[in-house]
């Protein structure tokens, strides 16, 4: 006779969850929502603070600064050259040195002199100007592979892939070996179908941390035609003045008055936003646990 009111009582606790949900969630949405409205409003309306969710004095003047650009463009292919080598070059590096620092002392001699090393590395790093020189003297300044390479092997990324391969089941490798695989063939066919998710993850601290890095092109870039996007865009500022003096015509200068850069900056957040937000959905769906729990039975 009970079991109605508890069917009730759980209906009604999930319906709050989902609410308490929801509306943590669209908390989380307002501030975007916020930079989107202030990157479409006019330049009044944003200096008087007068902009919330919905764009005021529409305008999509900061956008087309960006877009009309050349060098935008330029400077988005270097971000996308950088992403995709990084990614590649971080993914080889980080499994070839997870795999063998995944195996028991009595296995990999010297392993604990390795994760030392490794451990010191992630703690500390000689800094940022000898990282300079060294970039420097290899003669990489203004190469993308100056972007690339200082970060072509991360740490916490080599023992988080570490761990997961110390994980899995140590009858799976031993089945194959008795079957003849070599150890390649144990990492390529066994290791890496199942650390997919943890593969993923990895895969996606590369992407983001490569895309939104800014610093890295100011230091070892001395040309702006060399600027990744981030790096870029940050530079980018309305100098009125100096446009005048470049000859610009009336026209685009009474479009560019309504514009700030505060509005310039916004429309320069919502569109390096755009690369991650369409990528994320994509490998979110791997971003699980307990893959192996059960593959083996003890």
């Amino acid at each position: 006779m009970n079991l109605p009111n508890k069917s009730l009582s759980g209906k009604l606790g999930k319906a709050i969850i989902y609410m308490i949900i929801t509306f943590l969630g669209l908390i989380t949405l307002l501030p975007l929502l916020n930079i989107i409205a202030i990157s479409m409003s006019g330049s009044g309306a944003v200096t008087a603070n007068a902009v919330g969710i919905i764009p005021v004095n529409f305008t999509l003047e900061p956008y087309r600064m960006l877009v009309d650009d050349p060098q935008f463009w330029r400077s988005f292919g270097i971000s996308i050259l950088r992403v995709v080598f990084s990614l590649v070059l971080n993914m080889i590096l980080i499994v070839l040195m997870a795999y063998p620092l995944s195996k028991s002392n009595s296995e990999f001699k010297g392993r604990k002199i390795y994760m030392g090393i490794l451990i010191f590395a992630m703690l500390f790093n000689g800094g940022m100007i000898p990282t300079y020189l060294v970039v420097r003297n290899l003669g990489l300044l203004n190469s993308i592979w100056s972007l690339v390479l200082p970060g072509a092997v991360p740490v916490f990324s080599v023992i988080l892939i570490m761990n997961f391969f110390r994980g899995i089941p140590k009858s799976l490798e031993e089945a194959a070996i008795i079957d003849g695989a070599t150890q390649m063939q144990v990492l390529l066919k066994i290791f890496l179908p199942i650390s997919v998710p943890s593969l993923a993850t990895v895969a996606l601290f590369s992407i983001v941390g490569n895309w939104n890095d800014f610093f890295s092109g100011l230091i070892y870039m001395t040309r702006v035609s060399n600027y990744p996007l981030m790096t870029y865009i940050q530079s980018l500022t309305i100098d009125i003045q100096a446009m005048i003096q470049q000859g610009i015509d009336s026209t685009n200068l009474s479009q560019l008055m309504g514009v700030s850069d505060r509005n310039l900056n916004a429309a320069k957040i919502v569109v390096s936003s755009i690369p991650l937000i369409l990528i994320y959905p994509f490998l979110q769906k791997y971003f699980i646990t307990g893959i192996v729990v059960g593959s083996v039975k003890e």
